[in-house]
């Protein structure tokens, strides 16, 4: 299973990802759906790396990267949560086990947002976003187990510590 992680496996899916348009463009985001779908389709390859984990948290491990696009899998224990966020880049996941709940917000001033939806994202789900947004939402593992799901950012994994630009906090409609 090792062998998914390989130079030249890491190079072929960094490469796949590449656009003349850079990762704001539509042909990017096709290319990120295409590749997610190829991974979650994948759910025994993927549980079988050596992934990290974090007790009531999430961990996010680094599958590849480059200048441009970094591909993480991401555990998320029982109980996990994101903060409230938006981000600076394109945002692209899919789920490979497990079920991960997405919550949406709607901002109300720069720092504060209402929730407006929430939907299960249950394994085989992919959803591409560009930093057009806002796009503000939260994760979480509402579930008993572990789930994993996959997160293609475009952004330099080396320049930027996340994919986060802004942080909110909820309040009651």
């Amino acid at each position: 299973m090792q062998e998914f992680l390989n130079a030249e496996r890491r190079g072929t899916v960094l490469a796949s990802l590449r656009t003349d348009e850079g990762t704001l463009s539509r042909d990017y985001l096709a290319a990120a759906r295409s590749v997610l779908r190829e991974l979650v389709a994948m759910p025994d390859l993927v549980r079988a790396l050596p992934l990290e984990r974090k007790p009531g948290g999430y961990t996010r491990n680094l599958l590849a990267g480059d200048d441009s696009v970094s591909v993480w899998a991401i555990v998320w224990a029982a109980g996990a949560t994101t903060c409230i966020h938006d981000h600076h880049c394109s945002c692209c996941f899919g789920v490979v086990s497990g079920t991960v709940t997405e919550t949406w917000y709607r901002a109300i001033d720069a720092q504060r947002a209402i929730a407006t939806e929430q939907h299960d994202r249950q394994a085989g789900y992919v959803a591409c976003m560009l930093p057009s947004g806002p796009n503000i939402h939260r994760m979480r593992n509402l579930g008993t187990e572990d789930a994993i799901s996959i997160h293609i950012y475009g952004f330099d994994h080396e320049a930027h510590e996340s994919s986060i630009e802004t942080q909110y906090v909820a309040v009651e409609g």
